[in-house]
């Protein structure tokens, strides 16, 4: 199989291939084969790859509006699956940052908005520390954005709003899983859905879960970061002073 090559920078994009007849390869195909267990440190250094010459020149004053003009081009690149996906992370009680992936659902003047379920382990890590990072990781165009803020819960009527758009099946899902919380088996997970999908048939309308809704990301700090030759990448990062505004700021690499 020939991996197809970035168009600009010329780097393959693995999940992205095609077999032999020019067929294109899903994802959950590519994943499934079985990995090279022989990989050296040699081999890992030499993934190494070279970065463009594209820079950041003209950002905007409002990080806003430089964040959004990145995601609406992220969202076009056919290299990047789910541009709106961010690694959330947190502080818990044990002292230990935890990370995983949520998806990005509105952004405003605010912040930044997600859903979850408020019992889950990052839902309590809130409760105990509110301060958390966000990172997009777009490396398909040499591109992140991370974000440091405080965070909130949503007005429950924004959450009910949200969650009578969301697709049938992720309702249930809703309520089906009771997040973070330990299973017997993956069984027992799938007769939860059945069991709700049984109460509330497709079709009907299913109310929100009260341990579900969304959580409202307030940034104190938004930096972009551009890949660029020689290691030199962009960092412009924006702080947001005692009065409310921006201060931009030029980092070394």
């Amino acid at each position: 199989m020939e991996p197809i090559l970035h168009p600009k920078a010329g780097c393959s994009r693995p999940p992205l291939i095609r077999d032999d007849a020019g067929a294109k390869v899903t994802l959950d195909t590519a994943m499934s084969e079985k990995p090279d267990q022989s990989l050296t440190r040699d081999a890992i250094r030499a993934m190494r790859r070279s970065y463009g010459d594209i820079g950041m020149e003209n950002l905007p004053a409002d990080p806003f509006a430089a964040f959004s003009t990145w995601l609406a081009e992220a969202a076009t690149n056919e290299y990047i699956v789910e541009a709106n996906a961010m690694v959330l992370s947190t502080l818990g009680a044990d002292e230990e940052i935890t990370s995983r992936t949520v998806l990005l659902k509105d952004i405003s003047e605010g912040g930044f908005t997600f859903f979850s379920n408020y019992k889950s382990r990052k839902a309590h890590a809130f409760e105990i520390h509110d301060r958390v990072s966000v990172l997009f990781p777009w490396y398909a165009m040499e591109r992140q954005v991370s974000i440091a803020g405080i965070i909130s819960k949503i007005s429950e009527s924004e959450s009910e709003e949200y969650f009578a758009t969301r697709p049938w099946s992720s309702q249930i899902g809703a309520w089906a899983s009771a997040q973070s919380s330990e299973l017997s088996s993956r069984a027992e997970l799938e007769k939860s859905f059945s069991d709700f999908e049984k109460k509330w048939p497709e079709g009907e309308n299913i109310p929100r879960p009260e341990h579900w809704g969304g959580y409202l990301v307030i940034p104190k700090s938004i930096e972009f970061w551009q890949g660029r030759y020689s290691r030199l990448h962009d960092r412009i990062r924006y702080v947001r002073d005692d009065n409310n505004n921006w201060q931009i700021k030029r980092l070394n690499p």
